[in-house]
Parts: C-alpha cells; structure tokens; sequence
C-alpha cells in the first residue's frame, strides 16, 4: 500500500495580512509535477503577468518531470534501466552535485540509491540483496556520462527533486521581475519583501510551530506521513541499509528548496548531534522544527 506524499505534507502556508485597507490581488495557478500538487500565488501585479509567469511555469515543471521522474522515459527512468545516461542534463549534473554534497554532509543519510531497497520495502522482498546496491560511492558523473557502478542500482531523487521543481520555479518568477510569491511544488518557496506565514503541522494536523518565509525555502519531511509495505506500516524514508527514522518530523529551511529537501529527508534518520553537524556544512539551513517519535 502506497500513499501519495502530498497528502500528508505537513506544511500550510498563507501570505501575512497585509497592513492596508486596500490589500492588493492575489493571483492563483494549481497542477501536478512530480507526483505532488503544485500551488503558486502572486500576490500583487496585473493578471496578465501572473498569466504569464504560470505558463512559464508549468513548461518548466514539465521539464523538470522529463529530467527526473521515475515515470514516463525520464533522463532518470534512462539511467536507472540502462545503468548509464550518456550527455545528461545540466539540470541532471546540477542535482546530482547537490545530492553528493549533502550525503558527503550527512554521513551518508541521504542517498538516491536506495531506490532498489525502497522498492524491496515496498513488496515485501528480502532486502539483503537490494543493499549490496545501495551506496553512493558507486555513482560516477561528468558532462560525458553518468554511470552506476552495479547491475541493479538505481536512483530515486524523491528526496530533492520537488525541492529543484520550486527553485527552477524561482528563477522563472525572476524572468518576471514578480514581487510576493509563494511557491508550493511539495516543498515551499517564498519570495517577496512582506513575507508569508507559514505553519508546521504534523499529518495529523496537529501544530508544531508557526513562522515567517522571506525570500527563504522551507521542506518538511514526515516519515511516516507516507507509508509503505505489503501491510501499509513501513515508513517511505529509509537509511541506506534500511534503518528506520530516528523523527517523526523534521523543517529544515535554507536559501534553496533542493537543499532544504534533502537535509530534512536525511535528518529522519539522524541523531541531533550528526543533523546539527550536517546543518554547519551549509551555513544558511536552519532546522526550524523536530518532533520525536
């Protein structure tokens, strides 16, 4: 039993009330990429350039699924069958860099390859075989190729790629030169001098905290918001050899959505010490909220 991620994120957010009696318009767009909803509200400006900037978006967003969904012949679907990608993507390369740095921060808690051993999880197989493929030392990528080192490995970028779908979203609404902005695309980015209010929320719907975005990414990862297994009570976060979540919630927010979507996908899994440690590698990330289990 699967459930869809989205769902259960535990994340609301709204713009803050603004001062004026004349509040000024908000504009809305909602879709679908990477198997979560997408909302976008412009706040301010006229609707023809909110029209604009959400028509831009979704062609990005429709790029962003054909570098890195694991459905419908993308570049990662290509990699994973074939164990190698010739001339990826700098989207690809980009990301790939990214995930490296933070597992390389994390001890190695975020990584892409478990992909077999989530999938094992998810049927009910026996694991042992699925983690002799699991381990980030084995992916080997330049501008020419990018390369698993075993039959059988395979990536998921569940754990960063909604948060690349938001900062691509970013630099489209800077193309527009669009002032307050909230981009949800599972992790959420705020853009915009007056900030926006956002609220920590367990599934669920219990409150953690509240806060203020400005011109910052926030990522919340439950572990088991999403469940997973033949019986449906297996968390969809996992170690690299299967470990179970440490948290039953963790926020973290940086300057980049990517970034705070990975760093809290890996801290379920870590003691504080270690999420402390990796939260020093990236000088702008903040942890913003923990809940044990």
């Amino acid at each position: 039993m699967i459930l869809p991620r989205r769902r259960f994120l535990a994340l609301s957010a709204c713009a803050l009330a603004s001062p004026s009696a004349a509040a000024p318009a908000r504009h809305h767009w909602r879709g679908v990429a990477l198997g979560a909803d997408v909302a976008l509200t412009v706040e301010g400006g006229t609707p023809a350039a909110a029209r604009a900037f959400f028509a831009e978006s979704e062609r990005a967003l429709r790029l962003v699924e054909r570098r890195f969904s694991l459905f419908g012949g993308s570049e990662l679907m290509r990699l994973n069958a074939l164990g190698r990608l010739a001339h990826p993507s700098d989207d690809m390369l980009a990301l790939l860099d990214l995930a490296g740095r933070v597992n390389a921060a994390t001890g190695g808690a975020f990584d892409p390859t478990v992909q077999p051993l989530w999938q094992a999880r998810r049927l009910g197989q026996d694991e042992s075989p699925a983690r002799a493929l699991v381990g980030w030392e084995g992916v080997r990528a330049d501008a020419a190729e990018i390369r698993l080192a075993r039959p059988g490995m395979a990536l998921t970028l569940n754990g960063i790629a909604q948060g690349f779908a938001a900062d691509r979203l970013a630099e489209v609404a800077a193309h527009h030169r669009l002032g307050d902005l909230l981009i949800d695309a599972g992790e959420v980015r705020a853009l915009g001098a007056s900030g926006w209010q956002a609220r920590i929320e367990t599934p669920d719907g219990g409150l953690v905290r509240e806060l203020t975005l400005r011109g910052r990414a926030l990522a919340t990862s439950a572990p088991f918001g999403t469940r997973i297994g033949p019986a449906g009570d297996r968390a969809h976060i996992l170690g690299p050899q299967g470990q179970p979540p440490r948290w039953a919630l963790v926020s973290v927010s940086a300057d980049s959505a990517a970034l705070a979507d990975a760093l809290s996908t890996a801290a379920v899994l870590m003691e504080r010490p270690a999420i402390d440690a990796a939260l020093r590698s990236f000088p702008k990330a903040r942890l913003e909220a923990l809940v044990s289990l």
